[in-house]
């Protein structure tokens, strides 16, 4: 029995070295593509190669990537979250409400701490309430979350009068907050400090290994007595903290709490974790993995964006590149 369970471990980590790889050579292939499609500057340069464009790419794939985090703890619990864009709405609305409208008297810092720490704050219950339903009541992932993403969205509306709430403008608490979290180099460290956090929890902590047993084999890893309502239910509000940390970021780039922003994010980060080589089916995936699958998708959404490709049409390449990702991850479990 031990030598069949060092076997399979054995054969885990290869398919997830080969997973990883397949995903980093499918990154340097739309890197080498996006070079060829970029549009060039009046000296001829490319632009897709500009310092400032690059360091945009890692900017704005840093809020997917943030949330991208949670998603792979959860899809590795053989869950899913279609709820992180109006999470994120409103983790925006939270902050901007705070950051506009109250008045409390103090330091700009302890003004800014306080509006980021409720906005993180009421992100993580919401994805704490939705990992306690989805158990309690025995609802599906899906159709929780699905649930969540609408009732969220209609908060984060009401919170706001369906109004769009500027931030960062003047001398205020809010403008110090948006010159300091939406600088590009912060944004930046914000995300690559998380997936440290992360993959750390993943590879090298007692709870990684637990959520991947509960994904690989639940009806193992019960009858082993591994706790797997808490590991869930800690997914989920992982989840949620994590859309609330984007959700920061969001309103510091782009100046604005947004009951609208992150409509459609959820395709974007779902994208990102399977093109990183993480089973839908849970179990196997990496944080490797899925930096690299944001990376591709940021990539993607650039060099588009670049040549002037309809959002729409992104939306649809999109949803294309999901589905070559899963029939590309069933096709080598069948091999």
């Amino acid at each position: 029995m031990g030598m069949t369970r060092q076997i399979e471990s054995a054969g885990g980590r290869v398919l997830g070295a080969l997973s990883r790889l397949q995903s980093i050579v499918g990154l340097i292939l739309i890197v080498l593509l996006s070079i060829v499609l970029s549009p060039k500057a009046t000296d001829g340069s490319i632009i897709f190669l500009h310092w400032g464009n690059l360091t945009d790419v890692l900017r704005q794939m840093s809020v997917v990537g943030v949330m991208a985090l949670g998603m792979t703890f959860v899809i590795l619990t053989g869950g899913i979250d279609l709820s992180v864009g109006s999470i994120l709405a409103l983790s925006t609305c939270v902050l901007a409400t705070l950051l506009t409208q109250w008045q409390p008297g103090l330091d700009y810092g302890w003004h800014i701490a306080i509006a980021v720490g409720a906005a993180v704050g009421a992100s993580t219950l919401v994805g704490l309430a939705n990992g306690y339903l989805i158990f309690r009541l025995g609802v599906p992932p899906f159709i929780m979350t699905l649930a969540a993403m609408i009732g969220i969205r209609g908060l984060a509306k009401w919170l706001t009068r369906n109004a769009t709430m500027d931030i960062g403008f003047g001398q205020d608490a809010a403008a110090v907050f948006a010159r300091s979290i939406g600088d590009k180099t912060a944004t930046i460290l914000v995300f690559l400090s998380l997936a440290v956090i992360f993959w750390v929890v993943l590879t090298r902590t007692v709870l990684g290994r637990y959520v991947r047993a509960i994904g690989d084999n639940e009806q193992a890893a019960r009858y082993s007595g591994l706790p797997i309502r808490r590991v869930k239910v800690w997914a989920y509000a992982m989840m949620g903290l994590l859309s609330g940390v984007a959700g920061v970021l969001y309103a510091a780039q782009t100046n604005q709490g947004d009951p609208n922003a992150g409509s459609g994010y959820e395709l974007d980060v779902i994208a990102a974790v399977v093109i990183g080589g993480t089973s839908l089916s849970g179990g196997k995936g990496s944080i490797t993995g899925t930096i690299v699958g944001t990376t591709i998708m940021g990539v993607l959404t650039n060099i588009l964006g670049l040549n002037n490709i309809d959002s729409n049409v992104q939306m649809m390449t999109k949803a294309v590149i999901i589905i070559l990702a899963v029939w590309v991850q069933k096709h080598r479990k069948a091999d």
